[in-house]
């Protein structure tokens, strides 16, 4: 009987078509799997949503940030250009002030001759300092001339000198300006010939 079995198996493997199409059967994906699967599927929906919304893609997205942009530059500007729209400002509002194109000859100790063209924004967080600001104008362009005449072409290297410029003309505008804070000295233009 032994020798009928082993003629019956043709491939020498011992199986018959039962135990084939059960193991086929059995091939189907395991529950494991099945939640791998489903779970990357879902985190990889989650990333392509939220890069869809950060970069705007939905449409409440844009929109208040646009929004919010206009409301808080809408104090910006020099002499009664910025009263007019800092009146309409609530106290919480942030406000930008230009300062005037500042162009100094750098401190090159007796050699080539350098410039720094630098054109700066402050940033106050009430619309009502506009007015103290523009009265002590003259004082914090002169606190600002004068540290930048001092300045060596390696003091304005690399983000390091970048972040110190900014952060002593926020303590020299302050000091100039007195009581009502200026949160932010922002750079509009630098250029350094």
């Amino acid at each position: 009987m032994a020798d009928q079995d082993a003629a019956l198996d043709l491939d020498g493997d011992g199986l018959d078509e039962e135990d084939i199409t059960a193991g086929v059967k059995r091939k189907k994906l395991s529950g494991k799997k099945l939640v791998l699967f489903g779970g990357i599927g879902l985190l990889v929906l989650g990333l392509l949503g939220g890069g869809a919304q950060y970069f705007g893609l939905f449409s409440g997205g844009g929109e208040s940030t646009a929004s919010h942009g206009e409301s808080g530059h809408g104090g910006s500007g020099h002499g009664g250009e910025g009263g007019d729209s800092a009146g309409q400002s609530g106290p919480g509002d942030v406000v930008f002030y230009d300062l005037p194109e500042m162009l100094v000859t750098l401190n090159s100790g007796g050699s080539e001759t350098n410039y720094l063209k630098l054109t700066v924004t402050l940033e106050l967080d009430n619309p009502k300092n506009m007015d103290v600001l523009e009265k002590r104008l003259p004082r914090i362009i002169d606190n600002f001339q004068v540290y930048l005449r001092e300045l060596r072409l390696e003091d304005l290297e690399g983000s390091a000198g970048l972040s110190r410029l900014k952060e002593e003309l926020l303590v020299r505008v302050n000091a100039a300006v007195g009581a009502p804070r200026v949160k932010d000295v922002l750079f509009k233009q630098m250029l350094v010939q």
